[in-house]
């Protein structure tokens, strides 16, 4: 990191409510989306470090009922782990550190919206999952969140990104880039177009089954990838949930669609090696087991019905995202090399196959459990 850059973010901390004396930072992830960095004090004798981030405004247009979200669902998470009698909250939710105004929120001379957290110490996340405990652990991080919210109206958020997992219109700005093919390179993924038109059938299923009421509208997460379970450092414990930007009204099924999506392949997002890609059963039965733990005291028989259906689906949707954004020219996924965008289409495409040959077998060890 250079000066500049550590001269910027002990700018930015002087503005939140951060006491002691700044000593160092660095980045700490560089995401999708947005950029993250980690900064330490040293407060009466001890070391303290918080979560510095930029909000990509591009993407969240409407960043303070973002922070307006955080805020309120952080906060009631914390009472729900009190009420349990939990330890360790720091360790086990969020803490929002608001601006000396009073704000959850930031925003600087250049119109960059930061938002800072108390850094979640003695934890480690993962790009890909590694063994059936972990994907329990997820499961059972990402069933707790949601039941720990599931009191929480979620008329109470706002909607941070309209239609996220609104797989027709996702479809439908695929097609447009066919169409269009500005940039030529309709040719080059014409395999991944083709499989992506042929999933048509099952596009509308959720929406479908929402519409009719058979399933409801919850606070959801949105966002469930493996990588946003922090897991303790000594045990492998799930401790934390992060990535709190899209958590809105949703439905339960995509966020277990993404644990799916993320959880049960032992590979990266972006795996080039697709002979490697393949939803693994024992993942699997972790995954179902630990979040069905989690959510027996609110999930409905409806939407249990449905949560096999939901890993197919969410992982073609994401599978399509990343196509379209292909074809359009890599304006919303930050790429790091050529095609990355679709190198990650091209594997979530190969998941969607395998799930889809394994989903009987699926929905057998659903319903044991």
């Amino acid at each position: 990191m250079n000066a500049d850059e550590r001269g910027l973010l002990q700018g930015v901390g002087s503005v939140f409510q951060i006491e002691g004396e700044f000593r160092e930072a660095h980045r700490i992830k560089v995401g999708h989306i947005n950029e993250t960095f980690a900064v330490t004090y040293q407060q009466a004798g001890r070391t303290v470090r918080y979560v510095h981030q930029t909000l990509n405004t591009s993407v969240f247009r409407e960043p303070v009922p973002l922070m307006q979200n955080v805020l309120h669902v952080t906060q009631h998470l914390r009472r729900r782990l009190e009420e349990r009698g939990e330890r360790d909250l720091d360790r086990r939710a969020l803490r929002v550190i608001p601006a000396r105004d009073g704000l959850p929120f930031h925003v600087d001379a250049t119109g960059r919206f930061w938002r800072t957290f108390l850094f979640v110490e003695q934890v480690r996340t993962y790009e890909a999952v590694e063994t059936p405990e972990q994907a329990y652990q997820a499961g059972l991080a990402f069933g707790r969140f949601q039941d720990f919210l599931s009191d929480l109206p979620c008329q109470e958020l706002a909607v941070t990104i309209p239609d996220f997992h609104h797989t027709r219109k996702r479809f439908r700005r695929l097609q447009q880039a066919i169409q269009t093919d500005e940039l030529n390179r309709c040719q080059g993924a014409a395999r991944e177009i083709a499989f992506a038109l042929a999933q048509e059938p099952m596009v509308d299923t959720l929406l479908t089954a929402h519409a009719r009421g058979e399933i409801p509208e919850r606070t959801t997460h949105n966002d469930t990838k493996f990588n946003n379970v922090m897991l303790d450092l000594q045990t492998g414990e799930a401790m934390c949930v992060v990535d709190l930007d899209t958590v809105m009204p949703g439905l339960v099924l995509y966020d277990f669609g993404d644990m799916v999506r993320t959880t049960t392949s032992r590979t990266a997002e972006d795996e080039t090696y697709l002979d490697r890609v393949e939803m693994e059963m024992p993942l699997f039965q972790s995954l179902a087991r630990g979040y069905l733990e989690a959510t027996r005291g609110f999930l409905t028989p409806a939407e249990k019905k449905y949560l096999v259906l939901a890993g197919a689906l969410i992982t073609y949707t994401i599978g399509i995202r990343f196509l379209t954004d292909y074809l359009e020219g890599d304006t919303y996924f930050r790429v790091h090399r050529p095609d990355h965008n679709l190198d990650r289409c091209r594997k979530q495409f190969k998941l969607v196959q395998s799930i889809q040959r394994q989903s009987d077998a699926m929905q057998r060890q659903i319903d044991l459990l």
